[in-house]
């Protein structure tokens, strides 16, 4: 389960001045597992901003500023939510019994955003999905829902036909209230949103086999959006791993990007950082280990030199064997001639 709400939380964070609001509800077939039957959770870019769910049957801030909404936008927001919570619960029950299933605990998730670019343009966006699986979404430019299974064929005909039109009403609201809300959330939380800190940067390396594995880990920078890749001189390297961005505790982010390369004379790799708290992207070069002799050569080198170390000893102990021997030898010729000397005097 926590995997299904994850495919729906790695929605990419608009980037450059663009903000989005975010909404995802679930709901579950059956209470258990800790998780509400039915939830709302808002968000700006990738900043909660308000939860409702079955279990508190109200619609709470979450972020501080949020507090500066009217009490009576809370009211209105806390009805909107039940009467979700009560179509959410039939929903869950007719969808089940379009895939035959009569038991057991099925999810129906639906996200739908609104976003605001830098250019002044809207985008919107809505997509259903049944146990972590795209369902179906709308398509904003006519307002119609889109089947992505044959499961939900009756239901975008019922929801599309003229009577209910369900498509047009809810780009209306995305297009309309969602963005002006999103407005206002701009302003409120206009300071915690324009906070720049820079990312800080390590890279790292691990050998496998004759492939060279290179590890950027970016770490520590805010806002979210950023781009993190490996680069051989001017060209992009293939990134074979890359995180989602993660959240740290202290507000800010992480993401680590990797590649595998076989380093060859010339090469050279640096991780490529660009993030908006930064004046020009950064490059950090990629320094390869100093390569040392395999075990089996410094073997053979030691012998060789412990080999050489004996012959060069046995050779200085031979020397002056010799040079003593022959010291002695003539010191005995030269006694002799003495004698000899000493007796013909």
């Amino acid at each position: 389960m926590e995997t299904m709400f994850i495919i729906l939380l790695t929605v990419p964070a608009v980037y450059s001045d663009s903000h989005s609001l975010r909404y995802y509800y679930t709901g579950v077939s059956a209470p258990g597992y800790g998780i509400p039957e039915f939830s709302i959770i808002g968000y700006l870019d990738d900043k909660p901003t308000e939860i409702y769910n079955s279990d508190i049957s109200k619609s709470v801030p979450v972020a501080p500023w949020l507090k500066k909404e009217r009490p009576e936008q809370w009211l209105r927001k806390t009805l909107t939510c039940k009467a979700n919570e009560d179509v959410f619960r039939h929903e869950v029950k007719i969808v089940m019994k379009r895939f035959n299933h009569t038991g057991g605990i099925h999810l129906v998730q639906l996200m739908h955003s609104c976003e605001l670019r830098d250019d002044g343009s809207i985008i919107s966006y809505e997509q259903f999905r049944y146990d972590g699986e795209e369902f179906m979404y709308l398509d904003t430019k006519t307002g119609t829902f889109i089947p992505t299974m044959a499961e939900a064929q009756i239901t975008t005909q019922r929801w599309n036909s003229p009577d209910v039109r369900a498509g047009e009403r809810i780009r209306n609201y995305l297009t309309q209230e969602c963005i002006d809300r999103l407005r206002r959330y701009i302003v409120y939380g206009g300071e915690d949103l324009e906070r720049r800190v820079r990312p800080r940067i390590k890279v790292t390396h691990r050998e496998s086999r004759d492939v060279t594995k290179l590890h950027c880990q970016v770490y520590g920078f805010h806002p979210r959006p950023v781009d993190v890749k490996w680069m051989n001189g001017e060209d992009e390297v293939h990134s074979y791993e890359t995180t989602n961005v993660l959240p740290n505790p202290d507000g800010t982010y992480q993401i680590r990007v990797s590649a595998e390369v076989t380093p060859k004379d010339g090469d050279s790799y640096s991780c490529y950082v660009d993030h908006s708290s930064l004046e020009e992207p950064l490059l950090v070069l990629w320094e390869p280990p100093h390569v040392f002799p395999r075990p089996v050569v410094i073997r053979a080198v030691v012998i060789f030199i412990s080999v050489l170390t004996s012959v060069i000893a046995g050779l200085i102990i031979y020397k002056k064997k010799r040079e003593n021997y022959t010291a002695a030898s003539m010191s005995d010729a030269l006694g002799e001639t003495s004698c000899e000397v000493s007796e013909e005097s």
